[in-house]
């Protein structure tokens, strides 16, 4: 038995199908089955801004070292409190 098989994507309406000789008229029945989910290709990748949200400026004495007593704190066995 003779019979064609023919891959396109659901969103293709020009449907052209080359008809083997030995079906040409006769009475042939056409089944359309789904292949693979193409939603995927299709979606575009969401572009996302690298940074931080606006804010004030950082002033210059963040940057300074930290007080001896905070560095003390930080310092020790205990200092994650476990």
């Amino acid at each position: 038995m003779d019979f064609v098989s023919q891959t396109i994507t659901s969103t293709d309406t020009s449907i052209n199908i080359e008809v083997p000789p030995t079906l040409r008229n006769r009475k042939v029945q056409v089944i359309i089955l789904p292949v693979e989910d193409t939603t995927q290709e299709q979606k575009k990748p969401m572009i996302r801004k690298l940074g931080f949200m606006p804010g004030p400026p950082i002033p210059d004495s963040f940057f300074e070292p930290l007080p001896e007593e905070d560095l003390q704190a930080w310092e020790g066995e205990n200092s994650w409190g476990f």
